[in-house]
């Protein structure tokens, strides 16, 4: 009944979005609306609140409308923490939005620099234990087709799931960080991006290099956030999980100060489900794997993620899909008992091959699930890349596999299931859409059983970072040389045969 009730709601606010405005009676907008970059993202307490940000080439107020089944109710809401910032050129606004209703529908207008945009709607938590989400990853585009390419695998994962509660991007939105890259960007997914509540995690494209990009396109809860200058970590709950997000990009990799807010921060919920987004992954066959950073991720992550009881772990930045079977102390052990790790491939046209040179070095064949690539057959020498299929065997890739990734996971009372799913690219006159499904699993668990075990204050203070850096940095060092050094020569002789006969490094 619910699931009904929620299709035909989403129904109906398409409608309003296309039709402009059925549901939003008191409203007048333009289709010129001169705003871009809108995005509206969880920010705290996913029943009761939503951060905005969008910008306008102007200084006009910052201003919005909330309206519940076509009345306008922004005079009873709270709108906090609401700023206009000059921004490359730009101007950008941020409001939070406070006093909604939990499990209620919501659509919203904001003011540009002459007009009000077209409808946007979200939904907030209802906070029973049946929730569902989408995950893309690696858009990473430089131009305005390829973010279209992109935005049509998001879309299509809100057609095969109508009633996702959120949009969960992986990182990498842009190639550069670029004005220009992110008014492609805005062209390509604004109009989707005003449909969903969006949960954005800093990839290092977004981040390394590019200072401040990431937290000035997205309102985010910065409360906890260790630094804010290549990133924000930060936290909520939706139903019955606890999310985290991490910001890869701090201290080249994870800080000390944002690894043991993690520990605290899955001490702290006693929700049945804890989840992990983050950009560099810990498992991978991608070319970045063979990088101590991504490594070293993986060797201070996931001691963490199976002392606090993490379930499942989510990355992007290297493009192909990967799933790991259930793993503790790097060992595979039953389903529930450890931590499945899901590298989840990348929405865009840029794909990675296979580094079969990484086998029996930095990971096993048989710690994997699932594996595809998701480009086509054959590099310049004319050697195929390979899918990891869950036969246990690797084969070539086939056709129906080459396009954009994304993934439909939902959670029902003690039972998770992740669906995977390729669109693959059209070529020139072709219109009808393939999805091919490359992966599915399913977790269950016995509910009820987590205990809150951390209640202090988990901010980390700008002097306690700056002190943490020196120690994070030579943590680094250490595994690097350590570990990364004498793995990473064993591997080389595998790697230099590769590199001669494959050409991929």
């Amino acid at each position: 009944m619910k699931n009904t009730i929620r299709k035909c709601i989403s129904i109906l606010l398409v409608m309003a979005l296309l039709c402009g405005g059925g549901l939003v009676a008191n409203a007048s907008y333009t289709q010129d609306s001169d705003l871009f970059r809108q995005s509206c993202t969880v920010n705290g307490d996913t029943a009761a609140q939503r951060g905005f940000c969008w910008y306008t080439k102007t200084a006009v107020d910052t201003q919005i409308r909330v309206f519940a089944n076509g009345r306008d109710i922004t005079s009873t809401l709270k709108l906090d923490d609401v700023t206009c910032t000059a921004w490359e050129g730009n101007y950008m606004h941020k409001v939070t939005v406070k006093g909604l209703t939990a499990g209620t529908d919501y659509t919203y207008q904001l003011k540009g620099d002459t007009a009000w945009s077209e409808p946007g709607a979200f939904r907030t938590d209802d906070g029973d234990d049946k929730i569902s989400f989408i995950s893309i990853a690696d858009v990473q585009a430089s131009s305005l087709e390829n973010f279209l390419k992109g935005v049509r695998t998001a879309k299509k994962g809100l057609e095969v799931n109508p009633d996702a509660d959120f949009i969960v991007n992986l990182g990498d939105f842009t190639n550069d960080s670029t004005n220009e890259e992110w008014d492609y960007y805005a062209e390509a997914f604004d109009s989707f991006d005003s449909r969903v509540t969006l949960a954005p995690i800093s990839g290092n494209h977004d981040g390394l290099g590019v200072w401040h990009w990431f937290d000035n396109m997205f309102n985010l809860d910065k409360s906890e956030s260790v630094q804010n200058l290549n990133g924000v970590n930060y936290s909520y709950d939706y139903g019955n999980a606890h999310f985290a997000v991490l910001n890869t990009n701090d201290a080249l990799s994870l800080s000390l100060a944002q690894l043991r807010w993690l520990f605290n921060d899955m001490r702290s919920t006693d929700k049945d489900w804890k989840i992990v987004f983050m950009h560099k992954s810990p498992y991978t066959l991608g070319k970045d794997g063979k990088w101590p950073d991504a490594l070293y991720t993986k060797a201070t992550l996931t001691r963490i993620c199976e002392a606090t009881g993490v379930d499942l772990v989510m990355s992007g930045h290297d493009h192909q899909y990967l799933r790991t079977k259930s793993l503790k102390l790097n060992h595979v052990v039953p389903d529930g008992e450890g931590v499945t790790y899901v590298l989840a491939g990348t929405a865009g046209s840029k794909r990675y091959e296979i580094r079969d040179f990484m086998f029996n070095h930095f990971i096993t064949l048989d710690k994997l699930a699932a594996l595809t690539v998701q480009r086509d057959g054959k590099n310049d020498l004319g050697h195929y890349n390979q899918c990891y299929l869950q036969d246990g065997t690797l084969d070539h890739v086939d056709l129906n596999r080459v396009g954009g990734v994304f993934s439909n996971i939902t959670i029902d009372g003690g039972k998770l299931t992740l669906k995977a799913y390729v669109l693959k690219d059209q070529a020139e006159g072709e219109t009808e859409d393939v999805l091919t499904e490359i992966d599915s699993f399913e977790l269950t668990k016995e509910t009820g059983k987590n205990e809150i075990t951390f209640t202090g204050d988990n901010s980390t203070s700008p002097v306690r970072y700056a002190l943490g850096l020196i120690p994070s940095f030579l943590s680094l060092a250490v595994y690097t040389f350590g570990n990364w050094l004498p793995r990473f020569l064993c591997m080389l002789p595998d790697l230099v045969y590769t590199v001669v006969t494959k050409d991929v490094f």
